[in-house]
């Protein structure tokens, strides 16, 4: 398996990125619309937010799940023990956000959510009939005035070497939404299991953007696109000395969405979250 960064702006470019997601969960897109100084803006912002001391008075929610969350309280994967090796604050628009970083985290959400829709739009269209009769409805239509769409903006921080044994940045698992996007950051680290279960390194390059399948969307389309297992891997060498940035919006439907003849929207977050330990 082989990952290609696909040009947006080409004239099949929807039916090559479908048929990327169909076989391997990922797509990625070069020339695409997202605002790539916005997205230098962004990282260089909430990295002095991540050094400071001001991201305390942000302490996250329990019920609605927005704010700061510091690295003990971290997520463990599915199946692992492990926290992983990161603190992150959860981005909705009517959560908490500092003032001084509002501005710019709104317009990208706005942005990268737009986008996203565009993305599923391409995915409908492109879908094989049988796959197609069984959306409950347009799949642009599911996340179309969703709360529920959460930008993450994760911060790994530099490695210490007092680590847990066998922590990561972030151990393998699968996105719980319909679709993950995420721009590149010149940071290696990002991997994605192949069928044979090997590791392929995603191409990190700045300015491409990476996207891939969600749980939901596995589950509304039978099955036919895959919610693949990925990872962030611990950097080597001087890399360890950095921290890193990463900025994934994860595209939630509105809760009475109906996925398939066993799950809500609602009822499939709930499950996946009590079983990350996250409520």
């Amino acid at each position: 398996m082989k990952l290609e960064a696909i040009d947006y702006l080409a004239k099949d470019a929807a039916q090559q990125f479908v048929e990327s997601l169909h076989q391997i969960g990922f797509g990625v897109l070069k020339n695409h619309p997202i605002d790539q100084n916005l997205v230098e803006a962004i990282y260089k912002e909430w990295h002095e937010f991540f050094n400071s001391e001001e991201k305390h008075s942000f302490k996250f929610n329990a019920e609605s799940q927005d704010g700061f969350f510091p690295a003990e309280i971290s997520e463990t994967a599915k199946g692992y023990t492990v926290k992983d090796i990161k603190e992150y604050f959860h981005v909705y628009p009517w959560g908490q956000i500092p003032e001084s970083l509002r501005e710019n985290i709104l317009k990208y959400y706005e942005l990268a959510n737009k986008f996203a829709a565009e993305l599923l739009s391409w995915i409908e269209e492109h879908s094989p009939k049988e796959v197609a009769e069984l959306y409950t409805e347009a799949l642009s239509n599911m996340v179309k005035d969703s709360t529920q769409s959460l930008l993450r903006v994760l911060h790994y921080p530099p490695m210490t070497g007092d680590e847990e044994a066998g922590a990561i940045r972030a151990a393998a698992h699968e996105d719980i939404n319909l679709l993950t996007v995420l721009p590149a950051a010149n940071e290696p680290g990002l991997q994605v299991q192949d069928k044979d279960g090997s590791w392929v390194d995603v191409p990190s390059d700045f300015g491409n953007i990476i996207i891939n399948i969600g749980d939901m969307l596995q589950e509304a389309s039978g099955g036919y696109f895959p919610s693949t297992s990925h990872r962030v891997i611990n950097p080597e060498g001087m890399d360890k000395t950095k921290s890193r940035i990463s900025l994934p919006l994860f595209q939630h439907p509105r809760p009475e969405v109906v996925l398939s003849d066993n799950y809500t929207a609602h009822e499939y977050l709930m499950e996946r979250l009590k079983e990350l330990g996250v409520i």
